[in-house]
């Protein structure tokens, strides 16, 4: 049976990294999945899905209007894979879920469950509440707990409470932090020595 899986962590836990490698197992045995990232999202280029240790492919976008049905997939696919998840709309979730019950086709997400607010990206809050499968992929805060939310950093390393809920960035602009540090009130600076450079 075909599921909708949403495999979700907090920046820098290797969810793009995870992606690539299950793209590449699909392709070794003959197999032809179809990769997404969001359009909006150009840290690796447009239309590239990037990670942290190097690895780097050309992929399709998605949008707001971008509709996934199976009239539009075509045949011949063994999986879709989407990067960057947590920008997809309810209804896109929707679709994708449909999708990988109606054709029977596995839809892997892979993204952040909550911004720099701890706030739930509409996406992402779809993709929990749809998701037949669920997966939190680890990464640690610079404390040395398991991270699960996000800080937003200014130019200055100092934390950012307000502002637009995307802001495209990497390392420079957010930090994984464990819930004890996300609701510390220290600011200045949030990295540790060493850490985060």
């Amino acid at each position: 049976m075909s599921k909708l899986y949403f495999r979700y962590a907090a920046m820098n836990a290797g969810k793009s990294t995870a992606l690539l490698q299950a793209a590449h197992n699909y392709e070794e045995r003959g197999m032809k999945v179809r990769l997404f990232t969001a359009a909006h999202d150009d840290r690796a280029g447009h239309g590239i899905i990037g990670s942290r240790l190097g690895l780097q492919r050309q992929v399709e976008t998605f949008g707001p209007q971008t509709v996934f049905d199976a009239g539009w997939l075509g045949a011949g696919w063994a999986c879709v894979l989407i990067d960057e998840a947590q920008f997809l709309n309810p209804g896109q979730v929707r679709q994708l879920h449909r999708l990988a019950h109606a054709a029977h086709l596995p839809v892997i997400c892979y993204g952040l469950r909550s911004d720099f607010r701890g706030e739930a990206f509409a996406g992402a809050a779809a993709l929990l509440t749809l998701a037949d499968d669920l997966e939190e992929m680890k990464t640690i805060c610079a404390c040395a707990r398991k991270a699960s939310m996000n800080l937003r950093v200014d130019d200055q390393g100092r934390r950012v409470k307000e502002g637009e809920q995307v802001v495209i960035g990497g390392n420079e602009r957010y930090r994984a932090v464990c819930p004890s540090c996300f609701y510390s009130e220290a600011d200045d600076p949030v990295d540790a020595p060493g850490l985060f450079g």
